[in-house]
């Protein structure tokens, strides 16, 4: 669900660029691995870069067309009671590591989404030795739910999520990307599918996305390059 807004961007530059039309489906990561591993036919995956890694050993997209596309940095928010979409910060609330956890302290609900990000920020909370004192204050998001979602409904005070699904989210104020002593990315990438109808074509397109030409497309999304 990250890549959403990016990728139907992206598509259509690919259009434009006499690619072709690209149909994107974006469902959670979780999801969209285990219906690749299922055998849905698709032609393009897009996904995390661990997650295509394991269904490129298992077969189920092509190896050698793994492409990396973006890398994604998680960034911290808070509810804003405001209507308006949330802007990119101007700079990061957390110095270090030690604002973010006492922040952490500080939170009465914190949400965290699915997907690598989440999984991540989970890991790195254990190897804080925060898990057990944050106990259920840890709301993970459900699938393809944003965290912007759970802020906006007061459902949770301090959210984490990748800062492309947080920027242009109403309800929210995004405080900045976690500090680099505890920064949290994620690349994402594309592969041609191993059941695809049109591989050459899918190849291309895949091509094009990952081009130079791509860039200002996934900087305006909040992406950087992979």
């Amino acid at each position: 669900m990250a890549t959403r807004h990016v990728l139907a961007d992206l598509a259509g530059a690919a259009a434009e660029a006499g690619l072709g039309d690209v149909e994107i489906e974006s469902v959670g990561g979780v999801d969209a691995e285990q219906r690749i591993a299922a055998g849905e036919a698709f032609d393009l995956v897009f996904l995390a870069a661990g997650a295509l890694k394991r269904l490129a050993d298992a077969g189920h997209v092509d190896a050698g067309t793994v492409t990396p596309l973006v890398v994604s940095q998680v960034a911290a928010a808070v509810a804003s009671g405001d209507a308006e979409p949330a802007a990119r910060p101007d700079s990061a609330a957390f110095d270090d590591a030690d604002g973010v956890r006492t922040a952490l302290r500080a939170a009465t609900a914190i949400g965290y989404s699915t997907g690598p990000s989440g999984t991540a920020l989970v890991e790195m909370i254990e190897g804080w030795g925060l898990a057990e004192e944050l106990g259920d204050r840890l709301v993970q998001a459900r699938p393809g739910v944003p965290v912007a979602a759970s802020l906006a409904a007061g459902d949770v005070d301090l959210g984490f999520q990748q800062l492309s699904e947080l920027v242009g989210q109403p309800g929210v104020r995004i405080l900045g990307v976690l500090p680099a002593d505890c920064a949290i990315e994620t690349v994402f990438a594309g592969a041609v599918a191993a059941r695809a109808a049109a591989p050459d074509a899918a190849a291309r397109v895949l091509a094009q996305l990952a081009s130079p030409e791509a860039e200002p497309i996934k900087a305006a999304h909040a992406f950087g390059a992979a």
